[in-house]
């Protein structure tokens, strides 16, 4: 007859499968970060018994309502009618695809890396950047969904606990957002892992807003510059261009002894650099512009300023997760709860509270 092993017994064997996975991480580079030299949570928890930090953070942010709402938020093309245009959680895997795999290249920390692909924009608000660019005039504070994403995994989700993540998580998620062009003018985050995210940001979402461009009709591949075709003559091809440049001219971040030294960055050769900035100049007077002008735009706006002129109006009619927030303002349980909607359920609300 089998006999069940006891808790304490199963605890140990946990406890022994983190050890040998933290054991893991000292091969990886010297520039990566380790989940057993995180610099902590807001507030303390004892280890989980068998997973690193950063995994047991990856797994709060999967298993996170704002995360499977992901799904229903639209990136540029707003209620498209056809199935395969990119929604904000197909980008988000494709960010974590992108990111893994150039991590695993550097010998960088993939579940750090993977956490904070999953989690940069759990706090971006419905109708893609037409939707944070209405709150970003509306609220008197601005509006940047990197940093609405750290407010959702610090004090929106659980019912107001949030998730408790590692700094290093955190971090990750609220500097994700900069453009590719002006990678090396702003500072780069803390960590090499966050640094691959936010290039890999940018990688999977000019690629990703080309290809649903042309599925719309609206470009076709030969429109394109010269310098953008010359990454390849599709999604697949560009992506591994940029991802192998990255790879490549990141080397350093090995910890290579044969590598130069100097402190090490995610970089990308000039030359790519520049194509990378052609293809999103293209994106932005082609693709951009004229989605933002479309009916279906119109009515985004209209909707979301009707909710906030409605709510700010009248905190009281918040549901009442947002209602208890009372030391925050009313504009800001008033945007908290905006950001948090899906496209439909936005225009549902807005079209049932009257013009």
């Amino acid at each position: 007859m089998a006999v069940k092993p006891s808790a304490h017994s199963d605890l140990l064997v946990g406890q022994a499968i983190r050890l040998r996975l933290e054991a893991k991480e000292d091969a990886l580079s010297p520039y990566a970060a380790l989940s057993a030299r995180s610099r902590g949570r807001l507030s303390a928890e004892p280890p989980d018994p068998m997973r690193t930090e950063f995994q047991r953070d990856r797994d709060r942010i999967i298993h996170a309502k704002a995360f499977r709402r992901l799904k229903h938020k639209t990136q540029v093309f707003i209620l498209p009618e056809k199935d395969h245009y990119v929604t904000r959680l197909t980008h988000t895997l494709e960010v974590a695809q992108i990111a893994r795999s150039i991590a695993r290249a550097l010998n960088l920390n993939e579940d750090l890396t993977e956490a904070i692909a999953l989690g940069h924009d759990l706090g971006h608000p419905p109708f893609g950047h037409i939707g944070e660019e209405v709150l970003a005039e509306l609220y008197p504070a601005g509006f940047r969904h990197g940093e609405q994403s750290l407010r959702v995994v610090d004090c929106l989700e659980k019912d107001g606990q949030g998730l408790n993540l590692t700094y290093e998580v955190r971090q990750g998620i609220l500097q994700h957002s900069k453009a590719l062009a002006n990678l090396l003018e702003w500072p780069a985050p803390e960590t090499m892992e966050a640094q691959v995210v936010k290039v890999s940001d940018t990688i999977a979402y000019i690629n990703h807003d080309l290809g649903d461009a042309i599925r719309a009709g609206l470009v076709k591949e030969s429109d394109l510059p010269a310098a953008a075709r010359s990454l390849g003559a599709s999604s697949g091809e560009r992506i591994n261009s940029l991802v192998w440049d990255v790879v490549e001219h990141s080397w350093v971040a090995t910890g290579d002894p044969l590598q130069a030294g100097g402190k090490p960055e995610i970089a990308m050769s000039p030359e790519v650099i520049a194509a990378a900035n052609g293809l999103q100049a293209f994106l932005l007077d082609r693709v951009y512009a004229r989605s933002a002008a479309t009916e279906e735009a119109h009515r985004a706006r209209e909707a979301l300023r009707r909710l906030y002129a409605y709510y700010t109006s009248d905190g009281g009619q918040l549901p009442q997760e947002y209602v208890v927030r009372a030391e925050d303002a009313v504009e800001r349980r008033v945007v908290d709860y905006i950001a948090g909607m899906t496209d439909n359920f936005a225009l549902g609300l807005a079209g049932s509270i009257g013009g």
